[in-house]
């Protein structure tokens, strides 16, 4: 796409109601800078809360064990997201194989724990963002996004040169450091973080993962920052904001109370949040006593009132327990 068509649709689209983050920094160059910045930080890799800083050109690999290229694991129209991003036609839900966290319980662990999946050259992931949009989805919905920022942003970049035009979301487990998502400012539309734990010990005992609180309390103000408030449309499609994702587990391990608190007094009571209550005992559950079965009744109500409580009323959740 020349200068002058990317200014046309960027004049279209504003007489729409909505420009994409993105679209603006390609206006002005900013994307490929962004992108050129974001592969050189793979040589002392520093995109998540564990710091690995290993060279990734040179083949050396961290804990999400991937390299220069980023690994799809599948992609398509999603209808199971919260319902601001999948709507009618779904969210163009794309996958990347493995994960910087090694969470227990996970529910994809095919998908975060192993390295299944396709190796994706830029032009090839920018082909299924642009497929994605094609098919009528709302948004580009990435999946595990934090280790493979640099390859997303090379897509990007084609794949916006090209035509994209749709919100970006971000959906994220939330152990993402700040210069990550300083590279994302700017866009990103659309963050959605988990928000798994409040007490570190237990993040470390069940997720493998130091100073979880610290980290995704520091990269959910960021986000915050960068987006605000989650904006619907009057068609009820999300275009741009931030939405948190609480899982409730059993035994009260993921901290509700102190999750819903700090987003009330921290970040803002117009948080759009998901309380979900779909915990199954998957992947090594098992081999934790406290974690091998599904939550109670009681347990899901107990978080949404905790919510309610602290002042929380944007939830979409109540719809998404299952026991």
């Amino acid at each position: 796409m020349t200068l002058p068509s990317v200014f046309y649709l960027l004049t279209i689209l504003s007489m729409m109601g909505f420009v994409p983050a993105y679209l603006n920094l390609l206006s002005n160059g900013q994307l490929e800078k962004r992108a050129l910045q974001a592969f050189e930080v793979l040589h002392q890799c520093n995109l998540c809360g564990r710091q690995c800083n290993v060279d990734r050109i040179a083949g050396k690999l961290g804990v999400c064990r991937t390299g220069v290229q980023a690994k799809v694991s599948s992609f398509g129209p999603y209808h199971g997201e919260e319902a601001p991003l999948s709507g009618r036609r779904g969210s163009g839900t794309i996958f990347f194989t493995r994960c910087n966290l090694n969470c227990q319980f996970c529910q994809n662990h095919d998908i975060s724990q192993t390295d299944s999946g396709t190796e994706v050259s830029p032009q090839a992931l920018a082909n299924i963002m642009l497929e994605l949009q094609e098919m009528g989805c709302h948004n580009i919905n990435f999946v595990s996004p934090t280790h493979v920022i640099p390859q997303i942003l090379q897509a990007l970049l084609i794949a916006a040169k090209t035509g994209l035009h749709i919100p970006l979301v971000y959906n994220t487990g939330g152990y993402d450091s700040l210069p990550a998502l300083a590279l994302m400012d700017g866009i990103v539309d659309i963050y959605m973080p988990d928000m798994k734990y409040s007490n570190p010990q237990i993040a470390l005992h069940y997720s493998k993962i130091r100073q979880y609180p610290q980290i995704n309390r520091a990269a959910v103000l960021e986000m915050h920052r960068q987006v605000g408030d989650l904006q619907i449309d009057e068609c009820g499609i999300a275009q741009r904001g931030l939405l948190v994702r609480l899982l409730v587990l059993p035994n009260r391990l993921a901290g509700v109370q102190e999750t819903v608190q700090f987003l009330a007094t921290e970040v803002s009571k117009k948080t759009y949040i998901n309380i979900m209550g779909q915990y199954r005992p998957e992947f090594n559950a098992s081999q934790y006593p406290k974690l091998n079965r599904r939550i109670t009744y009681q347990e899901y109500e107990e978080a949404i009132q905790m919510a309610h409580n602290a002042g929380l009323f944007r939830l979409d959740g109540l719809y998404s327990a299952h026991y």
